[in-house]
């Protein structure tokens, strides 16, 4: 008895709080105006939902930077030069800070000709265009990082046919040293295709046989974690110096080509990141209330307008209407008593 006798007192409690009253349909007027704007309205929501959506399909790298703690493990060296000089006259080393050798095992020496053909040639030009737009525009590198493994190989392209004896080079030098070089590739760590490194496609003409080339590296430990892969690697930035060695002059030194690296104490990690399905359904959500708001209130305001000078000027609705002459009869009735 209780219960139904104060149900129908909490339902009506209830309906006091309603914040949506609900308007019946015979005081809505429907009007040109707000049909226009309501149709507005939705066309923009629909477009920016539509973009939304590819917002919310993009990912954007995340960079983090700690504490390399890692004193154990050896650093991969990657490295294929050619030099404009025959086999028998190169050699390489591998020093430490004391000027030690550590080791020259490892590096293979091939005979190839140092003039690239027209299909190397394209390739060298089209990577030189890279690395000057990496330069500019260091956006492009997160590109690089989501397009890994998929994109176009950053090795030089074999030559065409390899009958043709090797060559020293097109420089004609009468000594027989001549540290013309191109640098097809440099890196550190694990090899990942489709990363250009800052020296890949350096090339280095000298007329000069006694000129000493310096590349001054710095290696910053990276890991890479992307949805296509998931690596240990390394970045590193470089300064380039030459100087033509002449004793007489005061410029001492040893001429060749001399790569001299540091790793640095940093660490840094690339992740890359996605929108959350909630942030994406948040965001939409805010579209469409903004816009619906938004179009409300501009509808209302220039309404307003539209009323204040309707008024003021006498126009449209409030335009004084002509009042047509009502004529009345007057009929007299009499009442005549017996």
């Amino acid at each position: 008895q209780v219960y139904l006798t104060g149900h129908p007192q909490t339902l009506s409690l209830v309906k006091e709080l309603d914040a949506f009253p609900k308007v019946p349909e015979s005081y809505v007027e429907t009007t040109a105006t707000g049909g226009t704007v309501s149709l507005i309205a939705f066309t923009a929501m629909a477009l920016l939902a539509f973009f939304e959506f590819f917002v919310y399909r993009d990912t954007w790298m995340k960079y983090e930077y700690e504490v390399d703690k890692d004193f154990s493990s050896k650093l991969r060296i990657n490295i294929d030069i050619t030099v404009a000089m025959k086999c028998q006259h190169v050699g390489a080393d591998i020093l430490d800070l004391a000027e030690t050798m550590i080791t020259s095992n490892g590096i293979q020496y091939e005979p190839v000709i140092f003039e690239l053909t027209p299909q190397q040639k394209l390739w060298h030009r089209t990577l030189l265009l890279i690395q000057n737009r990496l330069r500019e525009e260091h956006s492009l590198q997160e590109v690089l990082y989501k397009s890994v493994l998929k994109g176009a190989p950053t090795a030089l392209p074999p030559r065409e046919g390899t009958d043709s004896e090797p060559l020293t080079g097109f420089h004609q030098c009468i000594a027989a040293y001549n540290f013309s070089h191109r640098i097809d590739h440099v890196s550190f760590g694990e090899e990942i295709p489709g990363i250009i490194n800052p020296l890949d496609g350096t090339e280095k003409i000298t007329s000069n046989h006694n000129e000493m080339f310096q590349y001054f590296i710095t290696v910053v430990p990276t890991k890479l974690h992307t949805s296509k892969v998931s690596a240990d690697t390394h970045q590193f930035s470089v300064t380039e110096r030459e100087r033509v060695i002449n004793h007489a002059a005061g410029s001492h030194g040893v001429s060749g080509i001399f790569m001299k690296y540091d790793t640095s104490s940093l660490m840094v990690t690339v992740s890359e990141q996605h929108m959350p399905l909630w942030q994406f359904l948040v965001r939409l959500c805010g579209i469409i209330g903004g816009i619906f708001s938004t179009t409300g209130m501009i509808h209302g305001f220039v309404g307003f307008c539209f009323d204040i000078v309707c008024c003021r000027f006498k126009l449209g609705p409030y335009k004084p209407r002509e009042v047509s002459p009502v004529f009345f009869i007057a009929t007299k009735t009499v009442t005549k008593g017996w």
